[in-house]
C-alpha cells in the first residue's frame, strides 16, 4: 500500500464483501462499505467533487465561505474537505441529527446551525432554505448546494459506478441505493446506462418521503410524513434527480431501518448507520422476490459510529417503541431502567460523592437510588450534591450518606399512573416498590414516552 501525502487520497475505493449470514433467497449479496472513507460516507466522494470542481471554475477564493443545508453526511464530507484545503464552512442541519454528527462536525471546525427538521421546503426554517439566505447574507460565500449542483451526480458517474463495475468484473443485476439530494441515484443511474445496461436500480426509500411512491406508482404527493432515519427520503424533487431509470422502490419503516442495521452488524460484524438499514431491508426484500440467481449490491452509506447514542442504544430505541419489553399492566411498564434487570444507575451509600457525581455525567442522569446491597436506603439529586458541596469543594470527598435523601415517598408498582402526578408536582423522581423490592425510577420524561407510545 502507498503512503499517502493526503486524507483526501483516501477518498473512494472503498471495498466490497459478499455477505454471508444474511437470507437473501437465491441472489448473492454484495456489501459497498462507503462507511470505510475518511469522513466515515459516501458523502465524502461529493464534498470533494463539488469544492474541487468550484475551485476549477474560480468560484472559490482562498480562505472562502462554504454554506450547505445538510441532513449530516453531506456536512462531513464538506468539513474534511474544507478542513483540509483552508476554508471556512457553514452548515445548516435539522435537529434530527445525531449528536455525535454534531460532535464531530465541531470537532471538524465546522459552525453548525441547528434548525427545524418538523418544517418542508419553502418555510424560512426549513434547512435548505436556511443555508441558502445565510449564503445570500454572508459576504463572499459560495452556497454550495448539493441539491442542484451538477457536481454531486457527477462524482458518481465517473466515480462510484465505474469504480463499482471493476470490482464486480462487470457482473452486476441491481444495485439498491437510497436518495437524499438524489446525486447517489442520478450519478449511478447514469453510469450503468452506459457501462451496464442491465443493471436495474432499486430505492430504497423511507416510509413518510414521497420518492417509493413516486416511483412505484407515478404520483407526486406534495405532502410528506415524517421519518427518524437521517439522510435519505425527501419532500420534494431535487433539481438534479434523474429517476428515469429507477423502476422499482420499497417503501420501509423506521423500525425495520434500525432492526435490520443491528441484524447487518449482529451478523456480518458490519457496522452501518441508519439510512444502511433501510438500504439493506428493501435489497432482502428484493432478493427474496427474485426466481433466478442474481448479483445484487447494496450501499453501506455510512459507518453505525454516528448513531450510538440513537438505534445502538436500547434505551433510544426503547424511548421511542423501537423494542419491546413484557407488558405488566402496572407501573413496571413506565420503568425505563429496571433495576431487577441491572439497569439502574445506582450508587453506595459509602461511595464518595465524587463517585455519584461522575456516574450522573457519565450516565446522562439527574438523580441516583442508593443500595446498601439490595436495600433502597435512599436517594441523591444534583441539587443534593450541589447543597452539600457548596462552599467546600473538599466535601466531593464526603461518602453519599451525608447527602442523600433518607426519608422516602415511595409507589407501590400496582398504583394508578394518575399517582405519578403528584409526585412529579413535588419535583421527585417517582420510586417504584414492589413490596420491600425497588423496582427502578420513573421520570417525567418517562411517562411523556410511554404516552407517546401509545398514540403510535
Amino acid at each position: 500500500m502507498p503512503i499517502h501525502s493526503s486524507v483526501l487520497e483516501l477518498i473512494g475505493q472503498t471495498p466490497i464483501v459478499k455477505a454471508q449470514r444474511l437470507d437473501a433467497g437465491v441472489c448473492e449479496l454484495y456489501l459497498k462499505l462507503e462507511s470505510a472513507n475518511p469522513g466515515g460516507s459516501i458523502k465524502d466522494r461529493i464534498g470533494l467533487s463539488m469544492i474541487e470542481a468550484a475551485e476549477k471554475r474560480g468560484d472559490l477564493k482562498p480562505g472562502a465561505t462554504l454554506v450547505e443545508g445538510t441532513a449530516g453526511n453531506t456536512g462531513l464530507g464538506l468539513a474534511l474537505v474544507a478542513q483540509q484545503k483552508g476554508y471556512k464552512l457553514i452548515l445548516v442541519v435539522p435537529d434530527k441529527m445525531s449528536r455525535e454528527k454534531i460532535f464531530n462536525l465541531k470537532a471538524m471546525g465546522a459552525e453548525v446551525r441547528l434548525t427545524r427538521s418538523d418544517v418542508a421546503k419553502g418555510h424560512p426554517e426549513y434547512y435548505q432554505d436556511l443555508a441558502r439566505t445565510i449564503a445570500e447574507q454572508t459576504p463572499g460565500a459560495y452556497f454550495v448546494n448539493q441539491f442542484g449542483n451538477p457536481d454531486n451526480p457527477a462524482a458518481h458517474e465517473f466515480g462510484t459506478g465505474p469504480e463499482i463495475l471493476e470490482q464486480m468484473d462487470g457482473d452486476l443485476d441491481a444495485i439498491v441505493f437510497g436518495c437524499g439530494s438524489s446525486g447517489t441515484m442520478t450519478g449511478l443511474s447514469r453510469a450503468f446506462a452506459t457501462l451496464s445496461p442491465k443493471t436495474e436500480l432499486v430505492l430504497a426509500d423511507p416510509v413518510g418521503s414521497i420518492l417509493a411512491e413516486y416511483i412505484n406508482d407515478g404520483v407526486l404527493n406534495d405532502k410528506s410524513g415524517s421519518w427518524l432515519v437521517e439522510g435519505i427520503g425527501e419532500d420534494f424533487l431535487p433539481s438534479i434527480s434523474d429517476f428515469s431509470r429507477v423502476k422499482k422502490a420499497y417503501a420501509i419503516t423506521d423500525a425495520e431501518s434500525f432492526h435490520t442495521a443491528r441484524d447487518l452488524l449482529g451478523k456480518e460484524g458490519i457496522l452501518g448507520g441508519s439510512s444502511t438499514g433501510t438500504l439493506l431491508a428493501a435489497a432482502l426484500k428484493y432478493c427474496k422476490e427474485q426466481t433466478t440467481p442474481k448479483k445484487v449490491l447494496v450501499l453501506v452509506c455510512d459507518t453505525g459510529n454516528k448513531y450510538l447514542s440513537k438505534m445502538y442504544n436500547d434505551y433510544w430505541m426503547l424511548d421511542n417503541g423501537f423494542l419491546e419489553r413484557p407488558q405488566h399492566g402496572d407501573l413496571r411498564d413506565l420503568i425505563l431502567r429496571p433495576y431487577g434487570q441491572r439497569d439502574t444507575v445506582v450508587i453506595g451509600p459509602n461511595d464518595l460523592l465524587t463517585t455519584a457525581y461522575q456516574r450522573m455525567k457519565l450516565y446522562d442522569v439527574s438523580q441516583l437510588p442508593v443500595l446498601d446491597g439490595d436495600q433502597l436506603v435512599g436517594i441523591v439529586d444534583e441539587s443534593d450534591v450541589l447543597l452539600h458541596v457548596y462552599g467546600d469543594e473538599a466535601r466531593f470527598r464526603d461518602p453519599v450518606a451525608t447527602a442523600m435523601v433518607s426519608k422516602l415517598d415511595r409507589l407501590d408498582v400496582k398504583s394508578p399512573i394518575e399517582a405519578l402526578l403528584p409526585v412529579f408536582d413535588r419535583g421527585q423522581v417517582a420510586i417504584v416498590m414492589d413490596g420491600n423490592a425497588f423496582l427502578g425510577l420513573i421520570t417525567r420524561i418517562d411517562l411523556l414516552n410511554y404516552l407517546r407510545r401509545r398514540v403510535q
